[in-house]
C-alpha cells in the first residue's frame, strides 16, 4: 500500500506486529526504565488516584507490555488486575514478573489483541491504557471493546501522547507508529471516539513535561548504551531512534506534540453504554 508519491504505508497488521516486536526488545527495558510510558510510576499512581480504585476491584490493562503498571497496581492499590498484550514475549516477562513479586495471584497476563479483547462483557470495573492506544490502527473498535468489557458505571483511564497538528511527514511511517506518535490524536479526538463508544469523558490533564523527560531519557540512555553495551542494541536502528526523539522532540517544541491523562466512565444502564453488540469473547490472537 502506498503513497502517492510511493511511499510505503503501514497496513494495520504490519503496524500491530512492528509495536509488539519492538517493545518486546531487550533494549526497551535499558532505555525506558522500569515504566514503558511517560511519566512513569508517578503518573501511573496519578491515573489509579483519578479513577479512584479501590481493593478487591477487577482492573484491565490493556497493551500491558512486560507489567509495570498492571503490577503497581495490583500492589499499590489491591485490585485484581489482568494484562492483555500482544507480544507472546511481553505477557511471558509479565507472568514471570508477577511471581517474582508474589503478585501472580493478584495479577494475570493474556496474549490478546486490544481490538479483539478475550474478555466477556460486563467483566471489569476499571480499564487502564497507558501510552498504546494511539497505536491502535482502529481506536474506535479499541473504544467500543474496552466499553464492552466495562460494567456499567466502569472507569477507563488512558495516558497518552496528544497530537493537535501536522507533523514531520518522517514521523508518518512504522518507525512512528512505534515511537507512539504516527497516529496520535488531540484530546479532544480521544474524546469524541470514547463518548462514540459510550464512554463520557470526566478529566483531561495535561502532562507534557513528560512526555519532554522521557525523551531526554531516551537520547541519553541511547548514547551511553551505544559506548558501554552495543551488543545489547543488536538489531537497534540508533539513527534511527535518535531521529525520532529528535522529530518528537520538535513536535514538543512547537507546541504540537504532548501528553495527556485522562478519564472517562460507562453509563450506568445498558442503553447508556455505547455496546449494543450482543455478548462474546472474542479470540486471543
Amino acid at each position: 500500500m502506498s503513497r502517492p508519491g510511493g511511499d510505503e504505508i503501514p497496513v494495520p497488521d504490519a503496524i500491530k506486529a512492528c509495536c509488539a516486536a519492538a517493545y518486546q526488545h531487550d533494549a526497551v527495558a535499558l532505555l525506558l526504565g522500569e515504566s514503558y510510558h511517560p511519566g512513569g510510576t508517578r503518573l501511573t499512581r496519578r491515573l489509579a488516584e483519578a479513577l479512584a480504585l479501590t481493593p478487591r476491584e477487577r482492573v484491565l490493562d490493556v497493551a500491558s507490555g512486560t507489567g509495570g503498571t498492571a503490577l503497581l497496581l495490583a500492589r499499590d492499590h489491591a485490585v485484581q488486575v489482568d494484562g492483555v498484550d500482544l507480544g507472546a514475549e511481553s505477557v511471558a516477562k509479565g507472568a514471570a514478573a508477577a511471581a517474582a513479586a508474589g503478585l501472580d495471584g493478584r495479577a494475570r497476563f493474556h496474549l490478546g489483541d486490544a481490538e479483539r479483547l478475550p474478555f466477556e462483557d460486563a467483566t471489569f470495573d476499571a480499564v487502564v491504557c497507558e501510552c498504546a492506544f494511539c497505536t491502535f490502527p482502529d481506536k474506535a473498535t479499541a473504544a467500543a471493546e474496552i466499553a464492552r468489557v466495562l460494567r456499567p458505571g466502569g472507569r477507563a483511564g488512558l495516558t497518552d501522547i496528544t497530537v493537535t497538528g501536522p507533523l514531520d511527514e518522517r514521523l508518518a511511517g512504522v518507525a512512528g507508529w512505534v515511537a507512539c506518535i504516527a497516529d496520535a490524536r488531540s484530546a479532544d479526538d480521544y474524546t469524541r471516539i470514547l463518548a462514540d463508544a459510550g464512554l463520557r469523558t470526566t478529566r483531561v490533564e495535561r502532562h507534557d513535561d513528560a512526555l519532554t523527560a522521557m525523551i531526554d531519557m531516551i537520547e541519553a540512555r541511547l548514547r551511553v548504551v551505544r559506548i558501554v553495551r552495543p551488543a545489547a542494541l543488536a538489531g537497534v536502528r540508533v539513527e534511527t531512534v535518535l531521529e525520532m526523539t529528535a522529530l518528537a522532540r520538535t513536535a514538543v517544541e512547537q507546541g504540537t506534540a504532548g501528553y495527556m491523562l485522562m478519564t472517562a466512565q460507562k453509563g450506568e444502564t445498558p442503553d447508556q453504554s455505547g455496546s449494543p453488540r450482543p455478548g462474546r469473547r472474542a479470540d486471543p490472537r
